[in-house]
Formats: C-alpha cells, structure tokens, sequence
C-alpha cells in the first residue's frame, strides 16, 4: 500500500542536496539512504543550484530595498510637513472668522 505523499522541510531538501554536490556517494545511493527516488534528489540538486545566486544578490536588493523605502519615507514626511502647515493655516483662519475661543463651539454665539 502506498503511504500516501510525503512532504519534506527545506532544511532537509538542502541537506540531500549539498550531499549530491559533494559526490561523495552515488545518487542511487543518497536515494537509498534518504528513501528517496534518484530523480527527487536531481531536482533538488538543481533547485539549490538554481536558487544560490539568489545568496549572493540579498545585498543588493537589501540596498534596493532600504534605497526604495527612504524615498517612501521622505515623501510622506514631506506629506506630514504640508498637512502641519495647511491645519496651523485652518488654525488661523478660524481664530479670524470666529473669534479666538472658537474651539470652544461656534453654536454659542447666537
């Protein structure tokens, strides 16, 4: 019977796969070992082969990354920086038009 499909973690898919890089034992034989098809450990194989350029570019896209976020910071802090100087405008202009205690109510007046 079969046992239905197996799920395997990442840490144990790079751990069969640096053992094939390394050529130590035959694939028939890490698949023996690991119970595990010779074309599963292949694929894995190529995976990590695939995915190690990706190790080396982090820090540029970290670079990127923190490069992308600065300029989103600056903006809003400059929206932050307009929204002070239109609410300080409201501010006085309302003192103006209502008289210094408006924040007290404009229903009172009348």
């Amino acid at each position: 019977m079969n046992k239905g499909r197996r799920k395997f973690n990442a840490a144990f898919k790079a751990k069969v796969a640096i053992e094939a890089l390394k050529e130590q034992m035959t694939l028939a034989e890490l698949a023996e070992k690991y119970d595990l098809h010779p074309t599963q450990i292949t694929e894995w194989k190529k995976q990590l082969l695939s995915g190690s350029e990706d190790v080396f570019d982090q820090g540029k896209k970290a670079a990127t990354d923190t490069s992308d976020h600065q300029e989103e910071k600056d903006e809003l802090y400059k929206q932050i920086g307009q929204l002070k100087v239109e609410n300080d405008w409201l501010k006085k202009k309302s003192e103006q038009v209502f008289g210094k205690n408006w924040k007290d109510g404009y229903s009172k007046q009348g």
